[in-house]
């Protein structure tokens, strides 16, 4: 298949190895062309603008957020680049009313659209491992489906209208956020009584939490290590802001969302802004007097 994929973040680059491998040949375009121009070594075309990626039989955008997807996505020359009979399929974490945006545009040009955000870091990207988090007419999922077989290890089909795939994006991250914030408190709690973080972290997930997200989050919180990102402090902030939007509109009182919003707002005014979005786990550290690793001090960021 003739894929288009624009967004060639830390997520896009492996997706788009994982197509080429499958066969597929993959037109890439990324605003930071260096990006996109690393993947031709590995057998992709690089195009010199959207429209030239967005003229593929598929279209796969996954961009950073709801700015830079509405910049091209809902560009007239994308619209037009796109083939009477392609699909663009929006597989990044974007809002609610985005998707539902992007899905009037595309009926309104007679062009197929699918949401298909993730659950998933950027290993698990590059593995092929991905949950995928579908919505869209029935028929052409079916179509999508070699192709997401080849991204991910399942995919979940939530029904004909695509902002519902969306719905459950946002709600999942705010979940985890939520579990994130958990772990800072609790680890903070039990390290100021003496008990070790990596002991902590063994009890926890071989009991009550034994699930593989509590495994990866606890260990980077045990560890206090945010760096390298797999996902931005920044970001999640950004996905917090999505779900408290997704509420508003829904008339669905969020406590929590506020709080997890100050929280990253704390953590990114505190200059962690570029860590793992776990980082917010270092300010119920900071808060209880407990040492964290050494980082620049706010204060004295550039």
């Amino acid at each position: 298949m003739q894929i288009g994929f624009i967004g060639i973040g830390a997520m896009g680059a492996g997706m788009v190895r994982n197509l080429l491998q499958a066969g597929h040949a993959v037109t890439v375009w990324n605003r930071t062309e260096a990006r996109a121009a690393e993947l031709v070594a590995d057998g992709a075309i690089l195009a010199k603008a959207p429209a030239v990626a967005a003229a593929q039989e598929l279209v796969i955008t996954m961009l950073a957020d709801d700015g830079a997807t509405e910049a091209i996505a809902l560009a007239p020359s994308f619209l037009q680049a796109l083939r009477p009979d392609a699909i663009h399929v929006c597989m990044a974490t974007i809002s609610v009313a985005l998707a539902e945006r992007l899905t009037a545009a595309h009926q309104a040009a007679g062009r197929a659209y699918v949401s298909a955000p993730v659950f998933g870091r950027p290993p698990a990207a590059a593995a092929g491992q991905l949950f995928i988090l579908a919505a869209g007419p029935a028929s052409t999922l079916t179509c999508l489906e070699p192709v997401f077989k080849v991204l991910g290890q399942r995919t979940f089909v939530l029904g004909a209208e695509p902002s519902s795939a969306n719905v459950v994006k946002v709600t999942g991250n705010f979940m985890l956020a939520a579990m994130i914030e958990t772990l800072g408190e609790a680890f903070a709690l039990v390290r100021k009584h003496g008990i070790a973080a990596d002991q902590f972290l063994e009890v926890i997930t071989n009991t009550v939490f034994p699930a593989p997200v509590y495994k990866m989050y606890g260990g980077l919180v045990a560890s206090d290590t945010y760096e390298p990102a797999g996902f931005k402090l920044r970001l999640g902030l950004k996905d917090v802001r999505l779900a408290q939007s997704a509420a508003d509109a829904a008339m669905v009182p969020m406590p929590l969302a506020g709080l997890l919003h100050d929280q990253y707002m704390t953590a990114i005014a505190r200059g962690y802004g570029d860590f793992d979005w776990a980082g917010i786990a270092r300010l119920s550290a900071e808060a209880a007097g407990l040492p964290v690793k050494e980082t620049l001090p706010f204060a004295e960021l550039p």
